[in-house]
């Protein structure tokens, strides 16, 4: 009876001692795993935000794009600080890393449609080939610009109606941007009726475009004859003016034009080019 007594005794000292040991051992480590995800935690906000400065400073670069940069890098740093805490617990890290990598090339493929956009995006973001308020237009769209996001463009007609437009498709395709440059050319043809003096009509039109001021002097406007029909001269009209104001000059000079051709007894027909960009 004694025996078993003592048996008991010296089985429970031990299994107290193993369960101390463990509570030991284990315990640094909880504490050591709390202390490293505390620590890590206030480091990659730290990390993440004095990145999302310096990258916010660089010419060129939207908020938008600078906040994702700091989001990517701000949870990266989290998952790395989580495998690390599981290593103080004697997890396989590696394991863990090749199931992420799998999970995320299966993420990849099934999202690859909306990858594309989010690449798309952050070099249109980049390389900034239009801008908010710019009329664009390419082979499937064109508006104005009012939102450049990492997934899509939103942008409005001319027309005024909304349209988002997916950044894949605005990436993969020649873009025309109206608004970029601060000057823009204007064509017009006039339609010169049989037996009417060119010279006349040249001298007009040359008259009315440069009593507008808001047409440039350089380059100097240009009317030339550039095609010679059966019953008719066509002359081409060029010209530069401020891009802002491109569409109501066109139509100033149209009435202008028509008036005077009219006072000058010259007789036309006024064919004008259909303008490309919204009035």
């Amino acid at each position: 009876m004694e025996d078993q007594t003592t048996n008991i005794v010296v089985a429970t000292r031990t299994a107290l001692d193993q369960a101390s040991a463990l509570a030991v051992q284990y315990g640094f480590s909880l504490l050591g795993a709390i202390i490293l995800l505390i620590g890590g935690w206030l480091l990659a906000g730290i990390i993440s935000r004095s990145a999302y400065r310096v990258i916010s400073r660089i010419r060129g670069i939207d908020e938008t794009l600078a906040s994702f940069f700091q989001n990517v890098l701000h949870y990266s740093l989290l998952i790395l600080v989580f495998i690390t805490v599981l290593g103080q617990f004697g997890v396989q890290t590696a394991s863990i890393i090749a199931a992420l990598g799998a999970a995320g090339l299966a993420i990849g493929l099934a999202l690859q449609g909306t990858l594309q956009n989010i690449a798309a995006g952050i070099m249109l973001l980049i390389l900034r080939p239009f801008r908010v308020g710019e009329y664009i237009e390419t082979a499937n769209v064109k508006g104005y610009i009012k939102e450049i996001g990492l997934f899509a463009t939103e942008m409005k007609t001319a027309d005024g109606l909304y349209l988002m437009a997916p950044n894949s498709t605005l990436w993969n395709t020649p873009i025309i941007n109206y608004s970029r440059e601060p000057d823009r050319r204007q064509q017009l043809s006039v339609a010169l009726a049989d037996n009417i003096d060119i010279n006349l009509a040249r001298k007009t039109i040359l008259d009315v475009l440069k009593a507008d001021q808001r047409i440039k002097n350089t380059p100097a406007p240009k009317v030339y004859l550039d095609d010679l029909a059966v019953d008719q001269a066509v002359l081409n009209i060029e010209y530069w003016t401020v891009t802002t104001s491109w569409s109501d000059v066109r139509h100033d000079t149209v009435s202008k034009l028509k008036a005077r051709l009219a006072e000058s007894d010259v007789a036309i027909k006024l064919p004008t080019e259909p303008a490309s960009q919204a009035d």
